[in-house]
C-alpha cells in the first residue's frame, strides 16, 4: 500500500467496529542532469533495456551495504531505495486460481526474508492494532502469530525484514523499535515469533518535543551506515544505532513551522529522503552521529486534500533511482494543482533535473510511489479512489470518480518528457518485475478486481486476471509483493488474495 489504511466500515458479519485511519510499516534542469550522467542518457527504448539498469541492490553495495533482507521482498517497496522494482518474476498471463486467504484483518504489509518465510504485518479489525503473521510458505496460511500493541499511530508504522530474517517495526504502546524473529522453538518443535530486541525511542521523542506521547515513528527504514533510520508523524528524524542503543532526533521542519510525515523513507548511500507535507528533505549522520540536513526543497501542495488522496501534500514515498548507480537521483509527486508534477532532484545537492505535469488537469492526484529504474519512472494516479472514512479533513471537492491513469515518464539530458500514458485506474501500488519485464498492478473496474500484467515499454494491458467482487476484495492502494517462486501476495480488506504461477 501506501502510507495509510483507512479502516472500513463494517463489512456484513462483522461486529461493529469505528472507521479510523491507521498507519502502516502501506505510503507521498537538462544542465544539472548532464552533471550527473557525465554522458546524456540513453533513452530506454523497451522493458528489456530498463531491466538491464542498475538495479536498487547494486546500488546498495555503494557507501556501506545496509542490514536488510533480499531485493525486491524486504520492504513494502521492495527495497532500502523504494524503488518498487524487483528481481522476481511474477505469475504470469496463465496463473492458477486465485487463493483468497481471510485473516479478518487489513494487510498492507507483505514482507519476505531469504528463508523465504512470508510475514504479513496487518491491522486487526477488533482493536486496530499490528498482528504479525509468519505464513507457512506451501498453505500461505499462519503458522505463527505476534500480537503488538496499539499505539498513537493506528495500525503500526511501514515495515523491513533485516538481514538476519527480522521483521522490524515499532510496538506501538512503548513506541519501541523492535526485531521480531521466528524460529522452531515453540512446543514440539512448532513456529513461534518473539522479540529478539527492543531499542526504546519514547524518551529521545518526549525530550524533542516536550512531553510523552507527543510524537510516534511513522516508518523505519535501514540505513547504510548500519543504523535503523525512523520518521515520525510530527517531522521528525532520527536513528537507533544496534551496535550502542543509542538514539538520535532532529526536526526536519524550519523553526516555528509545524509539518507532518505520512509516507515511508527511503535510504541510499548519500543518506535518508523523506517526504513532509511541504517538503522533500534529505539528512545524514555525520562522523560525530548527529543528525544533519544535507538539503531540503518545498514543493507546489495546493489549496487542500484532494479525493483519493489521504493528507494535504505529497503521497509519495521518495524514490532513489538513476541510470550509473540506483542512487543518484531521487523522485517524488508534489500536490499542485490543477496538475501535480513528477519531482526528480540530484540525491547529492538537490538540484531539480525535472519537473513533469501528471495525468488530466482537474483530475491529477496521487497517493502512491513512484516506480524508478534506471532513467523511467512510472506514476500511478489514486484521484477519486474511494478510501474509507478517515482521512484527514474534507478534500475539495468532497468526492470525485476514480480518474485513472498510469504514466511513463523518461529522463533525457534535455530533461524529461512523457513516454506514454494510460487510462488504467490502478487499485494497487504497481510493481515492476526486473525479471519479466512487466508491471503488475489491480486493476478496477466498478467492485470487481483483476491482477493486470503492463508492458513498461508501451503501457498496454498484456492480461488480467480477477481476483474478487465487492469491498472485501479492495486492495485499497496496497502494494502486491512477489516472492521468488512466483507467487504473488496482493493485501486486501480482509487479508491477502495469492496468485501463483503454473
Amino acid at each position: 500500500m501506501k502510507p495509510r489504511v483507512p479502516l472500513p466500515r463494517p463489512l456484513p458479519g462483522h461486529p461493529s467496529r469505528t472507521a479510523r485511519t491507521a498507519r502502516t510499516a502501506t505510503a507521498l534542469a537538462a544542465g544539472a542532469l548532464a552533471v550527473v550522467l557525465a554522458a546524456p542518457l540513453a533513452l530506454p527504448a523497451d522493458a528489456r533495456t530498463a531491466s538491464a539498469s542498475v538495479s536498487p541492490s547494486s546500488q546498495q553495495a555503494g557507501a556501506g551495504r545496509p542490514d536488510v533482507g533480499p531485493d525486491g521482498t524486504s520492504s513494502m517497496h521492495g527495497d532500502a531505495a523504494a524503488s518498487d522494482t524487483t528481481p522476481n518474476a511474477g505469475p504470469g498471463p496463465d496463473a492458477q486460481p486465485v487463493q483468497p486467504v481471510v485473516l479478518g484483518a487489513v494487510c498492507p504489509t507483505i514482507l519476505a526474508g531469504r528463508d523465504r518465510m512470508p510475514l504479513a504485518l496487518c491491522t486487526e479489525y477488533v482493536d486496530r492494532a499490528p498482528t504479525a503473521n509468519l505464513l507457512d510458505p506451501t498453505t500461505l496460511l499462519p503458522v505463527a502469530r505476534l500480537h503488538l500493541s496499539a499505539g498513537a499511530l493506528l495500525g503500526g508504522v511501514y515495515a523491513y525484514v533485516d538481514g538476519s530474517d527480522r521483521l522490524v517495526t515499532v510496538d506501538g504502546g512503548t513506541g519501541d523499535i523492535v526485531r521480531i524473529a521466528h524460529d522452531r522453538g515453540g512446543p514440539g518443535g512448532t513456529w513461534q515469533m518473539r522479540i529478539d530486541d527492543r531499542f526504546p525511542v519514547a524518551p529521545a521523542l518526549t525530550r524533542a518535543c516536550g512531553a510523552p506521547g507527543c510524537d510516534a515513528i511513522v516508518s523505519v527504514a535501514p540505513g547504510h551506515d548500519g543504523r535503523i533510520w525512523f520518521a515520525t508523524a510530527k517531522a521528525r528524524a532520527g536513528y537507533v544505532d544496534p551496535r550502542t542503543g543509542r538514539v538520535r532526533v532532529r526536526a526536519l521542519a524550519p523553526a516555528g513551522r509545524t509539518e507532518t510525515v505520512a509516507n515511508s523513507i527511503a535510504t541510499a548511500p548519500g543518506g535518508v529522503a523523506i517526504t513532509t507535507d511541504h517538503a522533500l528533505v534529505l539528512v545524514r549522520a555525520d562522523a560525530r552521529g548527529a543528525i544533519r540536513t544535507v538539503w531540503r526543497r518545498a514543493y507546489e501542495r495546493g489549496p487542500a486534500r484532494k479525493p483519493g488522496q489521504l493528507t494535504h501534500g505529497s503521497g509519495a514515498t521518495p524514490t532513489f533511482l538513476g541510470p550509473r548507480t540506483g542512487g543518484e537521483l531521487v523522485a517524488i509527486t508534489d500536490d499542485a494543482s490543477p496538475r501535480e508534477h513528477l519531482l526528480v532532484y540530484r540525491s547529492d545537492t538537490g538540484r531539480l533535473v525535472c519537473r513533469q505535469p501528471l495525468f488530466r488537469s482537474g483530475a491529477s492526484g496521487t497517493e502512491n510511489s513512484p516506480i524508478g529504474l534506471g532513467s523511467s519512472v512510472y506514476v500511478a494516479s489514486t484521484y477519486g479512489y474511494p478510501y474509507p472514512a478517515g482521512t484527514d479533513g474534507p478534500s475539495e471537492p468532497a468526492s470525485a470518480p476514480i480518474a485513472g491513469g498510469l504514466e511513463r515518464i523518461d529522463l533525457t539530458a534535455d530533461g524529461c518528457r512523457t513516454r506514454w500514458r494510460s487510462d488504467v485506474a490502478s487499485a494497487a501500488v504497481p510493481r515492476l518485475s526486473r525479471a519479466e519485464r512487466v508491471i503488475y498492478t489491480v486493476i478496477r473496474d466498478g467492485q470487481s478486481y483483476a491482477l493486470g500484467r503492463i508492458s513498461p515499454r508501451t503501457g498496454r494491458v498484456l492480461s488480467s486476471q480477477p481476483i474478487g467482487v465487492g469491498p472485501a476484495s479492495d486492495t485499497l492502494q496496497m502494494v502486491g509483493t512477489i516472492l521468488p517462486d512466483r507467487t504473488l501476495l496482493q493485501g486486501t480488506m480482509t487479508g491477502f488474495v495469492a496468485v501463483r504461477a503454473r
